[in-house]
């Protein structure tokens, strides 16, 4: 959603004036309060309405997390594997 806002926004825009109206976008201040307002989002649409979603959020969110975690010892081991396969080994 907020991506498309951008995109509207800048289609209309010409090129010299992009980089101003990014700028601002990435200042460590605009960051904290769009993250602050995230939350706040967050909060209202799940929190406070007792909803079940956050806790699908963070079962989810630790598997996914988990698998991220594990998948370059998983990639190392299916390497090792596939070359003592080509190599002759066990």
């Amino acid at each position: 959603m907020a991506m498309r806002k951008v995109y509207s926004e800048i289609k209309g825009m010409k090129v010299k004036e992009v980089p101003n109206y990014v700028k601002p976008m990435l200042s460590m201040d605009y960051v904290k309060r769009a993250f602050q307002k995230g939350l706040d989002n967050y909060n209202s649409k799940y929190i406070q309405t007792d909803a079940i979603q956050p806790l699908y959020h963070v079962c989810f969110g630790g598997m996914v997390f988990s698998y991220l975690v594990a998948l370059p010892n998983e990639r190392r081991h299916l390497e090792h594997q596939q070359h003592a396969k080509e190599h002759g080994h066990h």
